[in-house]
């Protein structure tokens, strides 16, 4: 479903992405673990093209993003069809971004109403069935003031999903959460994970990369550091930064 081939990004003369050769199967769900800087986030970033690679490419489901051959040449992608092809990526945050104008049911249709151009009740009934499946269907008309942490966190995942994408990317999404609201998001991820969906998840939940991942990377300086099953890399690291960043991790959930 994604296939990344050396992937370069710089921010001034800083190397943040250093060659990150990556492939992620149709209904893996890859997490992504490592310390502060060492390019998870502008990875996740490159996949739907929010931040454009200065070298390397993207493929999902096969078609490069960002840009195209023609008639042997590569040229850039017009806004256009670049915007079709990132409709088939979601992408959560770590803040939610909801407006704040706008009630849960707004929300989650404005982008299928306004970009994809489905009708009204269209969006609104698919939106319904979703909230429904996260518990906010009774919110649906709620402003994001009278709500949770952990219940717009949902609402953010609900409005990704309202695109119907292929490919679902959340960036830390519960760093931001009290403690006692992390699960109920979790358990949503966990859900689309059973679903089938291709997710990328960028986290320091240890407990969810053991539990629901199908594959784990180390990602340190720039660089895929290590890789492979979750028990392989969570419980048995072969590489001496893994050892040590997990160690930081329990000595940190520890107090």
């Amino acid at each position: 479903m994604i296939v990344v081939e050396q992937a370069h990004k710089w921010f001034g003369d800083q190397h943040v992405l250093r060659g990150v050769d990556l492939r992620v199967e149709r209904g893996e769900v890859l997490v992504v673990i490592g310390p502060s800087g060492s390019g998870k986030t502008t990875l996740l970033r490159c996949l739907n093209y929010l931040v454009p690679l200065d070298h390397g490419r993207v493929l999902v489901d096969g078609e490069p993003l960002g840009h195209h051959v023609d008639n042997g040449v590569m040229r850039r992608d017009p806004s256009r069809v670049l915007d079709r092809k990132r409709r088939q990526i979601g992408m959560v945050f770590q803040h939610f971004n909801l407006f704040p104008h706008l009630s849960v049911l707004d929300n989650v249709t404005i982008g299928p109403i306004k970009v994809k151009g489905d009708r009204r009740r269209e969006a609104e009934e698919r939106a319904l069935v979703l909230l429904e499946q996260v518990g906010l269907r009774e919110k649906k008309d709620r402003y994001p003031a009278r709500l949770s942490g952990g219940e717009r966190q949902r609402v953010a995942i609900v409005r990704a999903l309202c695109m119907q994408p292929k490919v679902m990317l959340f960036d830390e999404v519960t760093s931001a959460l009290d403690p006692e609201l992390v699960g109920e998001v979790l358990d949503v991820m966990k859900e689309l994970a059973t679903q089938g969906m291709t997710m990328v998840v960028v986290t320091h939940e240890m407990e969810f990369a053991r539990d629901v991942a199908d594959r784990v990377i180390f990602m340190d300086q720039g660089l895929v550091v290590e890789e492979g099953a979750p028990d392989a890399v969570l419980q048995h690291p072969r590489n001496e930064r893994t050892r040590a960043f997990l160690r930081r991790v329990m000595e940190k959930s520890a107090k």
